[in-house]
């Protein structure tokens, strides 16, 4: 096809192309997502990016913002040529900052990583131990 490249590596045809297949897809109203095993088949070549993969399933389900799309969670089978990872997509950029954990929200781009050092979290996390109750929310 006039999309796809393909190229010649030591005798072998590679293609740059991948096909995605969902499965165990339901709808999780109460988090206001779609969720899903995502089975990827790229043969002859080592690994396909989420960024592409995000872009791909934005156009399959009809989704204008991409950002809306979560993957995660993804393994490369033995031998190549096929990922499985989970995806979910998010009805509104509202919804997905809300369930969404912070830090793939700060690998999505939407949340800044929040620069603490080490020390600073366990420091903090000990004066909460010695308080009960409204008062931890005072101590912070």
């Amino acid at each position: 096809s006039p999309g796809q490249r393909i190229d010649t590596h030591r005798g072998f045809k590679m293609s740059t192309s991948c096909t995605l297949r969902t499965r165990k897809f339901m709808s999780n109203r109460l988090l206001k997502r779609r969720q899903f095993i995502l089975d990827v088949l790229h043969p002859g070549r080592a690994n396909v990016p989420k960024s592409e993969l995000r872009e791909k399933l934005a156009k399959m389900y009809d989704i204008a913002d991409a950002t809306q799309v979560s993957l995660f969670g993804f393994r490369t089978a033995f031998g190549g040529g096929k990922s499985t990872g989970f995806g979910l997509i998010y009805d509104d950029l509202d919804a997905m900052k809300k369930f969404e954990p912070k830090h793939r929200l700060v690998r999505a781009g939407l949340k800044e990583a929040s620069q603490k050092s080490r020390k600073q979290i366990k420091e903090k996390k000990n004066r909460l131990k010695k308080v009960r109750g409204t008062k931890k929310s005072k101590t912070m």
